[in-house]
């Protein structure tokens, strides 16, 4: 189903949850996180990652990717919605009562060659899950597992997002749009990190990531040879132009104290040492820390193009309304704390790090704008294991001993959830209280 239909699906929850009524509850254990390290689970984790790392598929691409998240939902006993948002998945664990409380995952790749050499590379020439996604889809599967084997424990619903898109399509927004998040009060999201040692978690309340939007431009002049450039208009040096122009942007037109970037990293055009083109192709990212700045940039961006473009005699076509706007990604203060209550419970306060904004984007912000959220970083680099590159590189490599912490974490943070936000009882007019 394309938009979400919360009644056929409460009334599926109650009847699972029902018909195992006769099963004994145990208490929820405080701590999943030595479940999540048994061999086999984390073996069944490292072989769904595999998996879906030799088999990359791009932003709303994501057709066997998810085909493997139904399958592995339906051998769990998990009810789902499909398709949301093209390819995305929505899981569903629990009482199918309030409260309601989501975990997110992304799951597309990146266009890009990897350059890993060993068992499980990808497969699909030119694509390359170089961000951990593949991780992130393991690790949310774990966490199914782990919350299907103690959903008779829950106190409320727990809400499983596997995302198309994140990588620029704004697939988040499009499930925000889907009505995913009608009923619930919080979601949590996370994403592997080689800064920070394996066994840690970083995050910070408020601003964690900044807003980005995407633009595009042809500059169109007119070619030529380039022994004889009067006789031609030259998009080259019109396109130079803008580059340079566009970094005084944040050089001269900034808040020094508000940060902020542009950024062109597609610079396309000519084929010849000895032609100049008709036309070049440029484009990038723009980034801010607040929604003022970020539409500022956009503003200025466009202006700066198209006034450069005129000046050398070109002629310009922008795109860059067709992109989604992401937002600041910004941690709920209440949810922040929450969060590092659960962490400090699993690894150990010496094991949590506060740390610095980035400049980064992630469209989990669409989801935190919606409702409270609360993103968290989990570290896997191990200095004994070699060094690993960050994310978007060829050479990217994922610490497998990650997912127990991704899957325990994430189990946790929703089981928790459901106890300690339980919907405040209302008085009732007539009850016995009323009459004594």
């Amino acid at each position: 189903m394309g938009l979400f239909n919360w009644v056929s699906l409460i009334s599926t929850l109650h009847l699972l949850f029902l018909s195992k009524s006769a099963l004994s509850s145990s208490e929820t254990p405080a701590n999943f996180l030595d479940l999540a390290r048994s061999p086999e689970l984390l073996d069944w984790m490292a072989a769904i990652r595999r998996k879906i790392h030799e088999n990359p598929e791009l932003g709303f691409e994501e057709f066997e990717t998810s085909k493997l998240i139904r399958t592995e939902l339906d051998k769990m006993g998990v009810p789902y919605s499909h398709p949301v948002a093209v390819t995305g998945v929505v899981g569903f664990i629990g009482t199918g009562e309030p409260p309601f409380v989501a975990i997110r995952a992304d799951m597309d790749a990146l266009a890009m060659q990897e350059k890993v050499e060993w068992e499980h590379k990808s497969k699909i020439p030119g694509k390359m899950h170089g961000c951990g996604h593949d991780a992130h889809v393991a690790m949310l599967l774990g966490a199914a597992k782990l919350l299907q084997e103690h959903r008779h424990d829950l106190k409320g619903t727990v809400l499983l997002v596997f995302q198309p898109a994140e990588e620029g399509g704004g697939g988040a927004k499009k499930m925000v749009e889907a009505g995913i998040l009608e009923n619930v009060e919080a979601i949590f999201g996370l994403h592997v990190s080689p800064r920070f040692p394996i066994g840690t978690v970083a995050s910070r309340s408020g601003p964690l990531m900044a807003g980005s939007g995407f633009f595009e431009a042809v500059i169109s002049g007119k070619g030529g040879h380039a022994a004889i450039p009067q006789h031609a208009i030259d998009p080259i040096l019109a396109a130079s132009s803008v580059v340079v122009s566009m970094q005084h942007l944040v050089s001269r037109e900034a808040d020094p104290l508000d940060s902020q970037v542009v950024t062109v990293g597609k610079f396309q055009g000519g084929g010849a040492f000895n032609v100049i083109p008709d036309s070049v192709t440029i484009g990038g990212t723009f980034r801010a820390f607040s929604k003022d700045g970020l539409m500022q940039l956009k503003q200025r961006i466009e202006e700066v193009i198209t006034r450069q473009a005129a000046v050398h005699r070109c002629n310009v076509t922008i795109t860059i309304d067709d992109y989604p706007l992401y937002p600041v990604t910004v941690n709920n203060n209440e949810l922040h704390h929450y969060y590092t209550n659960i962490a400090r419970d699993m690894v150990g306060t010496s094991n949590i790090i506060e740390m610095q904004p980035l400049m980064g984007s992630e469209d989990f912000s669409f989801f935190a704008e919606a409702v409270p959220g609360c993103f968290f970083y989990l570290g896997m680099q191990n200095e004994t294991q070699g060094r690993l590159e960050p994310g978007h590189s060829p050479y990217f490599k994922v610490n497998e001993d990650v997912l127990p912490y991704g899957a325990a974490l994430h189990a946790s943070l929703a089981t928790r959830y459901l106890i300690d936000y339980q919907p405040k009882p209302t008085s009732t007019k007539g009850s016995s209280r009323d009459e004594l």
